[in-house]
């Protein structure tokens, strides 16, 4: 594989964030599959999603430039006006992430950190087992029951959030021209479309 970038690449992406990126997809298919019926994987695919977002949120302030929260936050009206633009196929192109995809990190971000404090819950209450099981001991049984509908709730939640996620690369791809799947394996642009 040629790892040195062509004039008209760039590189965008580092290993650490294309590393969180597919360990984090990977572990939310995991987890998300394995529901009910293998709760060991199910939880240490939980564990694992709760260090990578751990990371995620100190490398989102000391990372490289496009891995900062700094290059891709912007305020709701500009995310509005940015999905407006990509309906009338007229979105700016960006080399990090655009409006959309920011503040999709973040939402994604959101919804699993939910969906972990309410899975931690469930488990302590239900199970009781892992960090929060001494809390949850003395809890009430519909304390668990509720935790864990709200853990399922975030669950399928991310999971609309990963579909939405999906659907905004296709199309900012087609629109742009470029392959952002390729971009997120190799970290790389190519610097004008």
């Amino acid at each position: 594989m040629n790892t040195h970038l062509s004039r008209n690449e760039i590189k965008v992406w580092d290993l650490p964030v294309r590393l969180f990126h597919w360990s984090l997809a990977s572990c939310f298919l995991i987890a998300y599959v394995t529901e009910d019926d293998f709760v060991t994987l199910h939880t240490y695919a939980g564990y694992t999603i709760i260090g990578l977002i751990a990371f995620r949120l100190i490398w989102g302030f000391i990372g490289s430039q496009h891995a900062r929260f700094s290059d891709f936050t912007h305020p709701p009206k500009t995310v509005i006006t940015y999905l407006k633009q990509v309906i009338r196929f007229r979105a700016d192109r960006f080399i990090g992430h655009n409006p959309a995809g920011g503040a999709m990190v973040f939402a994604l971000l959101i919804s699993l950190s939910l969906a972990i404090l309410s899975g931690l819950i469930t488990y302590g209450a239900e199970q009781s087992s892992g960090p929060l099981a001494g809390l949850m001991a003395t809890a009430p049984l519909a304390i668990g029951k509720a935790a864990e509908e709200v853990h399922e709730f975030f669950a399928n939640l991310t999971l609309v959030l990963v579909l939405l996620h999906l659907a905004g690369v296709a199309i900012a791809s087609i629109q742009h021209g470029e392959n952002l799947v390729r971009s997120m394996i190799s970290g790389r642009k190519q610097t004008h479309q």
